[in-house]
């Protein structure tokens, strides 16, 4: 099962980034490049426990449907969702704030980690597509995701 682990340092309270990651509306927002619409289930507003999601969006210039449930939560340091339909064969995002002081600047931030855990479908074929362009796909996704929510928490 590929691992995707991404480390993003946001010069910004836990809450705030904890609360602007499981927002579905600006979820919309940090990835409108491809389109993400919140169809079915939780459709605006704060994501929580055992509440889900359809999303329509497209990739690899295919139209795409994706379930999510949020399955553990933990305010404000941790919660995992879970893919219940879709594209891959399953996935399961932890998402984890830690609140850090830097003493050398003196100042508080939070670390943001991503853990993605993915199954391709399609076996040997799904491995080959994660290992040629898949994982690397799903970092860039990530990443542009977490470098946007960044941006937004720092604003604030």
């Amino acid at each position: 099962m590929p691992l995707i682990e991404i480390k993003t340092v946001i010069n910004a309270d836990v809450q705030t980034c904890f609360d602007l990651s499981r927002d579905i509306d600006f979820h919309k927002i940090s990835l409108k490049h491809s389109k993400e619409k919140a169809i079915a289930g939780k459709t605006y507003g704060l994501m929580g426990l055992g509440e889900w999601v359809t999303w329509e969006a497209t990739h690899f210039g295919v139209k795409q449907k994706l379930t999510s449930k949020i399955t553990e939560f933990e305010n404000p340091c941790y919660f995992v969702d879970e893919m219940v339909s879709g594209a891959f064969e399953s996935f399961k995002h932890e998402h984890i704030f830690k609140e850090e002081f830097d003493a050398k600047l003196n100042v508080e931030h939070t670390l943001m980690i991503d853990r993605f855990h993915f199954v391709s479908p399609f076996g040997l074929l799904g491995k080959l597509a994660n290992a040629l362009f898949l994982k690397q796909y799903m970092t860039k996704l990530l990443t542009t995701r977490n470098q946007a929510l960044k941006a937004q928490a720092e604003a604030v």
